[in-house]
């Protein structure tokens, strides 16, 4: 498996100048299991002002020379490359208090997380692999290099890195693997906010999600403490099969794995039901208002992990309208002015991934919801006037009939619901004259 391209220049130039150079980390397990190759990282014997030497007629980016990386633009990629090195101990959990630099690929494969992320490969496609990597993505087993307790402890995010490989890859966590990042799960909290949302954003994204999610509860619970709750909580309802937790994960599974906002969206939607549980006499359980309740325990846990606004309103919106009961036009001209076209198919595919996971009758909805669509995409090409910006008036025709601050938003609401519900056409005259007969009565 020879290694070609840009990346093999790399290694070949610090060979030929008299340095050890291999191609270490993700990019080797997934080369290994001919999966696609993203990321490119390079550890070498030479020392950061070694590598810059070598590569002085490209452009070289001095990324953390304190922990011997350098990173060197070659073919319009950038590639990080890091002098093999030994870490010092981890007071913060993320980043070594000090390196020391080794000329021995061994020891910088030692401080790694797992077995199938300790491997190297050089140019020719050799393989230095101490920890027997290859064996365990061959069985498809997560093994951390050497003691469990101790990588954990160096850092804590390999804890949830462990999950989301499993999410991604399919693989078992080996069992001395498995019990250690239960054990030491608390140290999660030790963990920047926006490190743990990367995982978790990763994890919601693999493939393998609901074992991962469904296995490993205990560890999501530990950064999004708010789930818990959900845990084995019994519905009590003919529509639903599941839990509320187990309910939720099989959600997830109903959205394609690329549409990140979607299965967010799923994970968030039902987490306010427990405190929302009500039994009715014939012992039905109901969950009256935990959508709006869901939406807003969504938007707290997302500020925590420093989501960016734009993302927040966006899933909070969509958690907030799942359980919508849609019956006319007039919502879903309502819907579609609130969310936008675009907004509105996520929408739906909110509410058939939802369906997904209860009893088979309910599914029969999921036709409805495909009609929604069409319905929606037609107003919008027949140019319907479903948001403040398609009425025939604007604010500055409010102020001529004499209205003032919040009364020229509050008119123009009111008439955008006239239209929409037909009582009045959207035409200026009509939309003025209607306003100015209440200013007189």
């Amino acid at each position: 498996m020879t290694v070609n391209g840009a990346e093999a220049e790399v290694l070949r130039r610090l060979e030929s100048n008299g340095f050890k150079a291999y191609l270490v980390g993700g990019c080797v397990r997934d080369r290994l299991m001919g999966r696609p190759v993203h990321d490119v990282d390079i550890a070498t014997s030479a020392l950061p002002e070694e590598v810059m030497a070598v590569f002085s007629d490209m452009r070289t980016i001095p990324t953390g020379l304190k922990h011997g990386t350098v990173t060197v633009i070659c073919g319009g990629s950038q590639y990080e490359i890091t002098t093999f090195r030994i870490d010092g101990g981890y007071t913060d959990s993320r980043r070594p208090d000090s390196v020391q630099f080794t000329p021995d690929i061994r020891e910088d494969l030692a401080r790694r997380d797992f077995t199938m992320n300790a491997i190297a490969m050089d140019a020719d496609g050799s393989v230095v692999d101490p920890f027997g990597g290859e064996e365990d993505i061959r069985r498809s087993v997560i093994r951390c290099v050497g003691e469990p307790e101790r990588r954990f402890t160096e850092d804590a995010l390999r804890i949830l890195r462990g999950v989301r490989f499993a999410s991604q890859l399919g693989f078992t966590i080996e069992a001395e693997t498995e019990r250690a990042m239960l054990s030491l799960r608390g140290r999660l909290d030790l963990i920047s906010r926006e490190r743990v949302r990367e995982e978790f954003d990763k994890l919601l994204c693999g493939t393998n999600c609901v074992e991962a999610l469904l296995r490993y509860r205990e560890i999501i619970a530990q950064i999004i403490p708010e789930i818990e709750p959900c845990f084995g909580f019994d519905q009590h309802s003919h529509y639903h099969r599941y839990d509320v937790y187990s309910h939720i994960v099989h959600t997830i599974e109903a959205v394609p794995d690329s549409d990140l906002l979607l299965r967010r969206t799923m994970f968030f939607h039902d987490i306010g039901k427990p405190p929302m549980f009500t039994m009715d006499e014939s012992g039905e359980g109901h969950f009256k208002g935990h959508a709006g309740l869901s939406a807003e325990m969504a938007e707290t846990i997302m500020e925590r992990l420093r989501y960016d606004r734009r993302t927040i309103e966006r899933t909070s919106q969509l958690v907030r309208r799942h359980s919508d009961k849609i019956k006319t036009e007039r919502q879903i001209k309502r819907l579609v002015g609130e969310l936008g076209l675009d907004g509105f198919r996520q929408l739906m595919a909110v509410k058939t991934a939802d369906n997904s996971a209860k009893n088979d009758f309910v599914t029969a909805d999921n036709e409805l919801f495909a009609d929604y669509c069409r319905t929606a995409e037609r107003l919008v090409a027949e140019g319907s006037c479903l948001q403040l910006s398609q009425l025939a008036v604007s604010g500055k025709d409010m102020l001529t009939l004499g209205l003032k601050g919040r009364a020229v938003g509050e008119a123009l609401r009111e008439l955008l619901d006239k239209v929409i519900d037909g009582e009045l056409p959207n035409e200026k005259n009509a939309l003025t004259d209607y306003i100015r007969g209440k200013i007189n009565d």
